[in-house]
C-alpha cells in the first residue's frame, strides 16, 4: 500500500493505476458560520431577513434579464470558426461533466447546439476539493478582439477605505452567469462533450472579455456609491463605512440596487459588520492594511524554485506584496537576474538567501496606513549600487508611519551613474510613482547625500539632471509670499513735522519683504486697521495668518472682528516672551540702526527716509534665504539707482571707477575690492548668477582660491590639494597638484597652519 498527495483527481486515477490501491483524503476548510452569524448584530439579521429574496441557496430556474451590459464576442476580421477535438476525461471527471450539463440545463444556462464552434473541456480543482468544469476557449480568445475595458488598480480601491471601521463583503452567486451572452455570440460559446455539443446563453468562464463586460456592469449598477461606501472588483463587492449606524444604512442601499437588477448573493460566503476583512489577498481595518495571513502562511511554507517556471512564479507572488517589503529590489536582484535572456538556471546560495530574505519580509510586513489627502506627506528616499528605493510617510497623530515602499532595480547605463545621480534619481522615481498622492500636496524629502542640495543652483548640468530638475520644478511647493505676515510697532521716536513719532514695521514670514509705516503712538484701532489695508492688502492681497505681540490695539474687540471677516488667523506672541515674533523684532533693531545714519543732521524728517530705507532694506541679500526679499516675492531684481562704471584701467589690477561727485573717497581701487557688476534683468529666474571670470597673469588665466579643504598623495608622489574656489559652488571644488599654489600661498599657508605642520613633505 502507497499513500500520496495528490493534487487532482486525474493524477489520483493515475497513481491508483500503478500500484492497484489507494487511499484519497480531500482536506477542506470550514467556516463555523454558526459562531460568525451569533456575532452579526441584530439590525444586519434583520436586514438579511428583509432582502432574502436576493440571498438564495441556488440561482432561479430562469435566465438572468437583460442588463445595460451583455456579453458581446467580437472577432478579427477574416477569422474562422474555432474547433478543437475534446479532451480526453477521467470517469470521475466524466461523471461530473454529465451531473454539470444536467444541471446547467435545468436552469436554462446552456442549451444544445450545432454551431461550428467547438471548444473542448477541462476541469480545475475547488478549494474544498470538488471540480470545477471550464472550457479551454484558447483558440477563440486568440482572435477576439480585446476590449480595452479598465479593471481597478488594486491601491486604488484600498486607498478608498481610509477612516472606515466597520466592513461588510459580498460575493455574488456564480457573478458570470448573472450576465446573458447578446444574441449573436451565443453560438461562439459552444463547447463539445461526448454527451454533445452545448453553448452557453449566459457569460461562461474563460472568455478573456469576460472581467471587463462583468466589471462595467458592476460600475454601471453601483456608480451612484462607489468611492462614497462601496468598492468593487469583478465580483468582490466591499460595503465600508465610519460606525455601525453609517453601515446599516449603506448595505441597505447596495441591496436595495442588487434587488432593482436581480442580481443574487451568495449567503455561505458573508462576512458582515467586521472590524477587518479579507479583501484581495490584503487585510484591511481601521488601522490600515497588511499582508493577509492566510497568504504569509503560504510563502513561509513555499519551496525552494526548481526552474525558471516556479522562480517566475515566486516572484510573481513576492511582486504582488513589494509595496511592504523595504528594498524589494535590491533583495530580488539575484533573483531577477535569473530570469535574463540567455543566463543558465543555476542556483546558488546567494538566490537561496535572497528567497528567505524575501520570505522573512513578506512574514514580517508591516501593517501600512492609508493616506490622507488633507495631509503633507514625507518621502525618505536612498540608493545603492544596485537598486533605489523610497517611503512614502505620513504623520496622522501616531508621528510618521508608512504608506507605501518603492524600489527599483537598476538596469544598464543606470548601473554607472555616479552616486549623487543614483540618490536623485530615487527621489525622481518616487515623484513619478507617487504623483497621485503628492500632487497638489506640500512633500519633504530627506535623503543622505548632502550634495543633492546644490543639484538646482550647480552651473554645469548634465542633460539628464536637466530632464530631472525641469520635472521636479513642476511639482515643488513653493510658499506663496504675503500668507503669513507678522507687525509691530517702533514707538518713542522724536515727533516729525509730520506728527508721526512711531513706525508701524510689517514683515513677511516668507521673503523676508518688509514695509515701514510711519504713524503715531495714539493712533486708534481704526486707524491702524486704514493702514493695513492701504499698505498691505492692497498690495499683497488678504494674509491668511498675522503674527503680533499683545498690544492693546491687537487685542482689541474691533480687531479681531476685522481679521474674523477677512478670514485671517491671529496669532499672539507669548508676554515677556519676544522671541515668538523675532523677525519683527529683529527688524526693528535694523530700521533703528538705518535711521540713525540717514538722520544725522535733520532728525524732525524721519519719516521722510522711511522709503528709501524700505527699498535698500529690500534689495539686500538676507541672510537666511540667500536671496534678496524683493527677488522671492516678485522673480527679479529691481533697477537701482546707478550702474557704477569704469573709466580707465590703472594696472591690471587696478580700476579707476565713475563715482558720484558726493563720495569723497579715491576713485581708484584694487580688483579684490571691487566685484563684477551683473545687470540683474540678465539672470534667470531661480538661476545662480555666472561665477567670476579669472584674473590675467602674464596673459594666463588664474582662478582665486578661497581655502584648501583636504589633501592626498597620489601612487606617484605626487600631493594634490582640495580647493575652493572664490565665488564659484561648492559642486565646483576640485582636485589640483600642489605644483599649482605658487600664486596662492596664504591659502595653503593656513592649511597648514591647521593641520599643525609647516610642509606638504610632513603631510
Amino acid at each position: 500500500m502507497i499513500i500520496t498527495a495528490v493534487e487532482t483527481l486525474a493524477r489520483f486515477e493515475k497513481d491508483v493505476k500503478r500500484t492497484d490501491i489507494g487511499f484519497l483524503a480531500i482536506a477542506t476548510e470550514v467556516e463555523n458560520d454558526g459562531e460568525k452569524a451569533s456575532e452579526t448584530p441584530e439590525k444586519i439579521k434583520e436586514l438579511l431577513k428583509e432582502f432574502q429574496d436576493i440571498l438564495p441557496d441556488d440561482l432561479p430556474n430562469e435566465l438572468p434579464p437583460y442588463r445595460t451590459h451583455q456579453h458581446e464576442i467580437v472577432e478579427e476580421p477574416g477569422s474562422k470558426p474555432t474547433f478543437r477535438a475534446p479532451y480526453r476525461l477521467s470517469p470521475t471527471e466524466l461523471t461530473d461533466t454529465k451531473k454539470q450539463i444536467e444541471y446547467l440545463l435545468a436552469k436554462g444556462l446552456i442549451r444544445p447546439s450545432t454551431s461550428p464552434y467547438g471548444a473542448p473541456v477541462l476541469f480545475t480543482p475547488k478549494p474544498d476539493g470538488s471540480l470545477r468544469m471550464c472550457i479551454d476557449y484558447q483558440a477563440l480568445n486568440k482572435q477576439t478582439i480585446k476590449n480595452k475595458y479598465p479593471i481597478p488598480r488594486i491601491d486604488d480601491l484600498l486607498d478608498q477605505l481610509r477612516g472606515a471601521t466597520v466592513f461588510s463583503k459580498l460575493d455574488l452567486r456564480s457573478g458570470y452567469w448573472q450576465i446573458r451572452k447578446a444574441d449573436n455570440s451565443i453560438h461562439k460559446t459552444a463547447f463539445r462533450t461526448r454527451y454533445g455539443s452545448y453553448e452557453y446563453l449566459v457569460m461562461p468562464f474563460g472568455l478573456t472579455n469576460a472581467p471587463a463586460t462583468f466589471q462595467a456592469e458592476m460600475n454601471h449598477i453601483l456608480r451612484p456609491l462607489l468611492d462614497e461606501c462601496v468598492v468593487v472588483y469583478l465580483d468582490d463587492i466591499l460595503i465600508y463605512s465610519r460606525d455601525m449606524k453609517q453601515h446599516v444604512e449603506h448595505l441597505r442601499r447596495v441591496f436595495e440596487i442588487l434587488r432593482r437588477e436581480r442580481f443574487y448573493v451568495k449567503l455561505s460566503k458573508r462576512e458582515f459588520a467586521l472590524e477587518k476583512v479579507q479583501f484581495l489577498g490584503h487585510m484591511v481595518s481601521a488601522q490600515g492594511v497588511h499582508v493577509d495571513p492566510k497568504k504569509i502562511e503560504a510563502v513561509r511554507t513555499w519551496k525552494t524554485p526548481k526552474n525558471v517556471k516556479e522562480l517566475q512564479q515566486f516572484l510573481g507572488f513576492a511582486n504582488y506584496y513589494n509595496r511592504f517589503v523595504p528594498q524589494y529590489a535590491k533583495i530580488a536582484a539575484p533573483l531577477t537576474n535569473l530570469l535574463k535572456k540567455n543566463t543558465p538556471y543555476k542556483w546558488e546560495p546567494k538566490h537561496q538567501e535572497a528567497v528567505e530574505q524575501l520570505k522573512q519580509a513578506l512574514t514580517s510586513a508591516p501593517v501600512l496606513i492609508l493616506p490622507d489627502p488633507e495631509r503633507d506627506y514625507v518621502i525618505e528616499a536612498d540608493a545603492s549600487d544596485l537598486a533605489v528605493g523610497a517611503v512614502l510617510m505620513q504623520d496622522q497623530g501616531n508621528g510618521l508611519q508608512p504608506i507605501a515602499y518603492l524600489s527599483k532595480k537598476l538596469h544598464g547605463a543606470e548601473l554607472n551613474y555616479p552616486i549623487h545621480d543614483k540618490e536623485a534619481l530615487a527621489i525622481v522615481i518616487a515623484f513619478k510613482a507617487w504623483r497621485c498622492y503628492l500632487e497638489g500636496r506640500r512633500t519633504t524629502v530627506y535623503t543622505d547625500h548632502c550634495s543633492l542640495k546644490y543639484l538646482k543652483t550647480q552651473p554645469n548640468l548634465s542633460r539628464r539632471q536637466v530632464r530631472w530638475i525641469d520635472f521636479l520644478e513642476t511639482h515643488f511647493h513653493y510658499d506663496i509670499p504675503w500668507q503669513v505676515v507678522s507687525l509691530d510697532f517702533i514707538t518713542g521716536l522724536p515727533p516729525t513735522t509730520s506728527s508721526h513719532d512711531a513706525i508701524l514695521v510689517v514683515i513677511d514670514k516668507f521673503s523676508k519683504m518688509g514695509h515701514f509705516i510711519p504713524t503715531h503712538t495714539t493712533a486708534r484701532t481704526e486707524e491702524t486697521a486704514q493702514l493695513f489695508v492701504r499698505h498691505i492688502i492692497s498690495q499683497h492681497g488678504i494674509p491668511t495668518t498675522l503674527i503680533s505681540d499683545r498690544d492693546p490695539k491687537f487685542t482689541s474687540k474691533f480687531w479681531k472682528e476685522l481679521m474674523s471677516l477677512l478670514g485671517t488667523k491671529l496669532g499672539m506672541s507669548s508676554a515677556y516672551h519676544p522671541q515668538t515674533d523675532g523677525q519683527t523684532e529683529r527688524l526693528n533693531q535694523i530700521v533703528e540702526q538705518l535711521l540713525r545714519a540717514a538722520c544725522k543732521d535733520d532728525i524732525s524728517k524721519w519719516d521722510l527716509h522711511l522709503p528709501v530705507l524700505e527699498f535698500a532694506y529690500n534689495n539686500a541679500t538676507h541672510a537666511a534665504t540667500g536671496q534678496t526679499p524683493f527677488f522671492l516675492c516678485y522673480g527679479r531684481h529691481p533697477l537701482t539707482p546707478q550702474k557704477p562704471t569704469t573709466s580707465a584701467t590703472v594696472t591690471p589690477v587696478t580700476f579707476r571707477l565713475r563715482l558720484p561727485a558726493t563720495w569723497k573717497i579715491h576713485n581708484a581701487f584694487h580688483v579684490q575690492l571691487l566685484k563684477p557688476y551683473r545687470d540683474p534683468n540678465t539672470i534667470f529666474v531661480g538661476r545662480q548668477p555666472p561665477p567670476p571670470t579669472p584674473v590675467l597673469v602674464h596673459n594666463e588665466p588664474e582662478y582665486e582660491v578661497e581655502s584648501v579643504l583636504a589633501h592626498r598623495r597620489r601612487r606617484n608622489g605626487t600631493m594634490e590639494l582640495l580647493i575652493r574656489w572664490k565665488g564659484y559652488d561648492p559642486s565646483e571644488d576640485s582636485w589640483v597638484p600642489e605644483s599649482n599654489m605658487g600664486n596662492a600661498r596664504r591659502p595653503l599657508h593656513d592649511y597648514l597652519v591647521k593641520q599643525g605642520v609647516t610642509s606638504t613633505t610632513q603631510l
